[in-house]
């Protein structure tokens, strides 16, 4: 189809008597360019700033001197039922330790955080003021910024109004731009000004070509987007620290890593993973039996990403050994949907454009899921406006992706932890201890809200798509693929979060033998001294947990027959 089109693109542009091509040649230019400006139209979820996960050992690293700041995005957050979400970031600007407390709606400031450095998703916020502030030291003697975030609650519209005040006027206004640039091309192109149409447009010696300016533009369109964005060129160039970026760091250099010779064995997950799971405590715990651990876990990431990171990392389904895959209720599902898209997009492909829409709700959100698998920029919009407006911020946060992966792999957890906080699951009384925050016991409160009944079902449903799609891809692979169950939570034997996972791996369809760990073998974690929060494990919980995956799996991967397994990958 390009070389079709580049054929007859120099005939359509040639000025010809009698013919409309002196003016379908600049119609067609706005027509693009109109095309390219809807495209572009900033989604509602994404506007504001390059999506940012929460921050890592490795986002600490500074350089150079800059003046202290704390900010919110967004200040005022809009309040329905369920409780909003904002994200702080803030920056000592010298590498020196910050000190982030936070008050709400007038109380005693509790310690939020500690870092010279670094970005935190709350998804917490309620109808109130939030006030953080950083300061210099933990009496809050020196105070170096602060911000207020306002949780508003939503005035109540009608969903007829709604829609009008957000989608539908965006592209009504669209279609009047496209409308009115067209026309006004038409009738100010060199010749005679007509005085009207013609009734039969057929027979006007001036033909609009509507439909062919019109598919041109789209092909032109896609085939600068998919050059720009599909290639590589701009993945590469992406903002490390975001969603993408992140994810697409993280694939990089395990698809370029030079294979160990030992049995690898890869673990994929998100945030609980992330936080739980060491490589590095894991390979020395694993190098007798001469394992390598691998992990591939990215905060906010879910099994549909998981599936195509693996596609990204091990093209031809021989690669590793093992891969482990987990399943459970995730931390990230409620309110990570608005990243979820910029995070794939760097491992899309124009043949995902139905299977990636299909693990989304929102019809609005399978449409933009769709989109960008086509129009892969769409995705990346909000990232190339920050690129535009802060290149010299980008070219060295770029050069610095190396340290944050070296980071990464040297992170030992988080030393806090929840002891002292109890919960009932009869009652659903929870008793916090005197020296943990209102922002903590806010995270701790929500993280033990059970999910809707459309949430859950949801939930597995999505795990059994992708679990199955994950299982055919290496069905006629010699890789083991072992199916691990998430860490629940402080609480998690009495939280509603146990799901009927006998009943749902009942219904997957298997090709090939598989490892299945109990969906309980890791109940001997559910202890506030080994969690920082109601969801992610602390360093001391980190140790445990990798312990016991790694005298799981490699008791049972050493059980297995051999003759199975990848050891010698390609």
């Amino acid at each position: 189809m390009i070389v079709n089109f580049s054929a007859d693109l120099p005939s359509f542009c040639a000025k010809s008597p009698g013919k409309t091509s002196a003016r379908s040649s600049p119609a067609f230019v706005l027509l693009l360019l109109a095309i390219w400006i809807g495209a572009w139209l900033p989604s509602p979820s994404v506007e504001g700033a390059v999506a940012r996960p929460i921050a890592t050992p490795a986002d600490r690293a500074n350089h150079g001197k800059r003046v202290p700041s704390i900010s919110a995005t967004p200040e005022r957050v809009a309040i329905n039922i369920e409780r909003g979400s904002t994200e702080i970031r803030w920056d000592t600007g010298d590498q020196s330790v910050g000190f982030v407390f936070v008050s709400v709606n007038g109380g005693k400031p509790g310690l939020f955080a500690t870092a010279s450095k670094g970005s935190r998703v709350l998804s917490w916020i309620g109808v109130g003021s939030y006030v953080f502030e950083l300061c210099g030291d933990a009496e809050r003697q020196t105070l170096l910024a602060g911000v207020t975030v306002s949780g508003i609650s939503a005035p109540q519209v009608s969903p007829l109004t709604a829609l009008w005040q957000s989608r539908a006027v965006r592209w009504v206004l669209g279609v009047v731009v496209v409308a009115v640039l067209y026309v006004a091309i038409y009738l100010s192109a060199p010749g005679a000004i007509p005085k009207g149409f013609r009734a039969e447009p057929s027979t006007s010696p001036r033909q609009l070509h509507v439909a062919r300016n019109l598919l041109i533009g789209v092909a032109v369109f896609t085939c600068l987007d998919g050059a720009i964005f599909h290639t590589g060129l701009y993945t590469s160039i992406l903002a490390p620290a975001s969603y993408a970026g992140r994810m697409a760091t993280l694939a990089r250099a395990e698809k370029q890593r030079i294979s160990s010779g030992l049995k690898e064995v890869l673990v994929v997950g998100d945030s609980r993973i992330a936080e739980g799971f060491s490589a590095a405590a894991a390979d020395k715990l694993g190098s007798a039996a001469r394992f390598k651990f691998l992990s591939l876990a990215e905060p906010g990431s879910s099994i549909d990403i998981w599936y195509y990171a693996l596609r990204e990392v091990d093209p031809a389904a021989r690669r590793y050994s093992a891969i482990v895959i987990p399943y459970g209720y995730g931390s990230e599902q409620s309110h990570i949907q608005l990243f979820k898209i910029s995070m794939a997009a760097p491992l899309l492909h124009y043949s995902d454009c139905f299977d990636f829409p299909s693990g989304f709700q929102q019809w609005s959100d399978r449409f933009r899921a769709f989109t960008a698998c086509i129009f892969r920029g769409s995705a990346l919009q909000s990232d190339v406006v920050d690129l535009i407006e802060h290149p010299i911020v980008r070219a060295k946060s770029i050069q610095l992706g190396q340290k944050r992966l070296a980071s990464r792999a040297i992170y030992k957890g988080r030393d806090s932890d929840i002891t002292g906080t109890s919960y009932d699951p009869k009652t659903g009384q929870i008793t916090f201890p005197p020296r943990l925050t209102e922002a903590q016991r806010e995270a701790i409160r929500y993280s033990l809200a059970p999910p809707s009944q459309s949430a859950t079902h949801h939930l597995m449903e999505l795990q059994r798509v992708w679990i199955q799609r994950i299982l055919d891809r290496y069905s006629g692979s010699p890789t083991a693929i072992i199916l691990m169950p998430m860490p629940r939570g402080p609480f998690g034997g009495g939280s509603q979060f146990s799901l009927a996972y006998g009943t749902f791996f009942g219904g997957i369809a298997v090709h090939k033998p598989i490892l299945l760990l109990p969906e309980h073998t890791f109940d001997f974690l559910e202890s506030p001294q080994y969690y920082f929060d109601g969801y992610h494990l602390n360093g001391k919980g980190r140790q445990k947990f990798t312990e016991a995956v790694v005298a799981e799996l490699v008791t049972r991967l050493q059980s297995a027959d051999s003759t199975h397994l990848a050891s010698d990958p390609e």
